[in-house]
């Protein structure tokens, strides 16, 4: 008997090792399945994963990686929300801005229904009405400059250019207002410097300035352009005798859709300044503002000079 059972009592541990060494792998791959599943959880909550507890080397670099998903996950989920907060913001203020236009259009047509109308105000409503129109069309297409060049849908190409033949296509564009209201228009440097630009996009950025100063200066008031050329830069500025800015709202005026509470009875819509802002970002430019309250602005565009 002793002789028998002797060696069942040596082999009986042997048939355990490999029973005990698959309970050691059930235990660990169950710990590291509930380790995995609490960082999946803590992912899907927006939790932070914690590393200290975590000893062993893959399960260290698998919460490493874990938390480097939950980074950037919360990153996306975040632009997504400033996202969607931008397009809420854009939908109320175009919905503000073309609000009192369209109520115009509408009351102008109604007024032009009246079959008793004279001729003189049958022209003079239609004169209006055309107006409001055309301040319709012109929200629409800033709006949609702006979105595009928000959302960098915009091939914008630069290269150097007379800054001339740019400025002379803003000039044409206010010319007409600025006679009306008997402004001096004065170019004072006879400089042409090459200039890195979009001529498009550059004459639309001296048409906002110029037209902000026909519009907030006084009649028989003056307007300068300047052009001071610079080591890398050359500095465009427009200079007016208008009514000026408050220093408090030097950086608010870039900013979209605002109107400072001085010119909120004046038309305008606060969207030219903060487009032409974008623009010269697109050709690594610049624009700075200097004023007076009651003497005047001026508004200076840098742009960057030709490279040899």
């Amino acid at each position: 008997m002793e002789r028998i059972c002797a060696p069942l009592f040596t082999l009986l541990p042997l048939t355990l090792i490999p029973a005990l060494f698959a309970g050691y792998l059930i235990f660990r791959y169950r710990r590291l399945y509930r380790e995995i599943d609490r960082m999946l959880d803590a992912v899907l909550t927006r939790q932070t994963i914690p590393l200290s507890d975590l000893k062993e080397g893959p399960l260290s670099a698998l919460a490493a990686k874990a938390k480097r998903i939950q980074e950037h996950l919360l990153l996306e989920i975040e632009q997504a929300e400033q996202e969607k907060e931008q397009v809420k913001q854009l939908i109320s203020n175009m919905s503000h801005q073309l609000k009192t236009p369209l109520s115009n259009v509408m009351m102008y047509e109604e007024l032009l229904g009246d079959p008793g109308l004279s001729p003189d105000k049958q022209a003079r409503f239609l004169e209006k009405m055309h107006t409001q129109t055309f301040k319709i069309d012109w929200i629409l297409k800033s709006l949609f400059k702006m979105s595009k060049l928000e959302q960098n849908a915009i091939d914008f190409e630069i290269k150097p250019l007379p800054i001339h033949d740019t400025l002379m296509d803003a000039l044409n564009t206010i010319y007409a207002k600025a006679q009306q209201k008997q402004l001096h228009i004065e170019l004072e440097s006879k400089k042409n410097p090459i200039l890195l630009h979009n001529r498009q996009w550059t004459a639309e950025v001296f048409a906002n300035l110029l037209e902000n100063a026909v519009k907030y200066t006084p009649a028989q008031g003056k307007i300068k352009i300047d052009i001071q050329s610079l080591e890398m830069y050359t500095q465009i500025s427009f200079s007016d005798t208008g009514i000026g800015i408050a220093p408090s709202e030097y950086q608010a005026i870039f900013g979209r859709f605002y109107r400072s509470k001085q010119v909120e009875n004046i038309e305008g819509s606060g969207i030219g300044l903060y487009l032409s802002k974008m623009i010269l970002e697109k050709e690594y430019g610049y624009l700075t503002v200097e004023s007076q309250e009651g003497k005047g602005s001026r508004f200076t565009v840098f742009l960057q000079n030709r490279k040899n």
